[in-house]
């Protein structure tokens, strides 16, 4: 059960007395799921952890590129490699400030994900050359042009993953954002992008630009004819981000393949944007994507132990 304190909205549809609007000021608690009271949802929210900060960027980096390393062995799980393709980069921070602004860890390019260790990791500078990493010091082109635009475009951002998913590729062919017919997909109301194009590898800058310029201030995008991107200031949200809008994708490919069996011009059901927008606020943010994060990486750290921090 999640529960973060807001600012005081009202669900759509609710209605609160005249009075009661201009004396209650006190914070209102929305919830990942219902069945708290009010009292109930704030006690909880105050236990839930809060995102690892750091003093010492040497400690950060130590810390943040395992979590990286755990997010590659999380989408080869899920099956979201294929073959060489793929591929997740992490800027360094502390104190919200980068370490190295305009250089970032990735993947050493045909490395198996499920074998990654932190000490297999590289390190790119703005060039897009590698100077700094383990054994395999290859560079998957594409994913500095990808990744090298988001980052340079967005400096709240400090991880950004993209990868061949199943669903996220047949939904791609669509080219057109997700419906927000479910509670989860409310968390991409308003929060996604289509990059409506598809002009091969993306091994010019232009491109990876033209990628996070229609990427804007949103958390992920649909890449039409490709597959997904997502980013976050941290790596367990932009993976939580990227794991729950595969789900949505394949949600809605099969509830629209259902809709259009059934005839007669059935359609699926949105929700209406008032009461997306309202959900937004407990399921969209950064802390409930960490948050939801949490067990997958809780359970890939015990299954693998602490190897992969070598």
């Amino acid at each position: 059960m999640l529960a973060f304190i807001t600012s005081r909205p009202s669900p759509p549809g609710s209605s609160v007395p005249t009075h009661t609007k201009k004396l209650d000021k006190t914070p209102r608690v929305t919830t990942h799921e219902p069945g708290l009271t009010e009292p109930e949802a704030v006690a909880q929210g105050s236990q839930i952890p809060s995102i690892p900060k750091f003093e010492d960027p040497y400690e950060a980096r130590e810390y943040q590129k395992g979590r990286l390393v755990l997010a590659f062995r999380i989408f080869a799980k899920l099956g979201f490699d294929e073959g060489v393709a793929g591929h997740i980069t992490l800027r360094i921070w502390a104190r919200k400030d980068p370490v190295e602004p305009t250089s970032f860890w990735v993947n050493p390019f045909g490395v198996a994900w499920p074998l990654l260790k932190a000490s297999d990791l590289i390190l790119v500078n703005k060039e897009g050359d590698v100077v700094e990493g383990g054994p395999v010091r290859v560079l998957n082109r594409a994913a500095f042009k990808i990744h090298h635009a988001v980052h340079s475009a967005r400096p709240d951002v400090n991880c950004v993953a993209h990868s061949h998913s199943i669903y996220g590729r047949a939904f791609s062919a669509l080219g057109r954002p997700l419906d927000i017919i479910t509670q989860d997909a409310c968390a991409f109301h308003d929060d996604h992008a289509v990059y409506s194009a598809f002009r091969g590898i993306v091994l010019a800058a232009a491109e990876g630009e033209a990628i996070a310029a229609a990427l804007g201030g949103k958390k992920a995008a649909l890449l039409q004819n490709h597959g997904l991107l997502t980013c976050a200031e941290t790596v367990e949200a932009t993976v939580f981000w990227f794991t729950s809008l595969e789900k949505c994708c394949r949600v809605q490919l099969l509830a629209d393949a259902a809709a259009h069996g059934r005839g007669s011009g059935q359609r699926t059901l949105k929700i209406d944007d008032a009461a997306a927008a309202f959900t937004y606020k407990a399921v969209g943010t950064e802390l409930a994507g960490w948050f939801s994060a949490k067990p997958a990486f809780d359970v890939m750290a015990s299954e693998t132990g602490t190897g992969y921090l070598e």
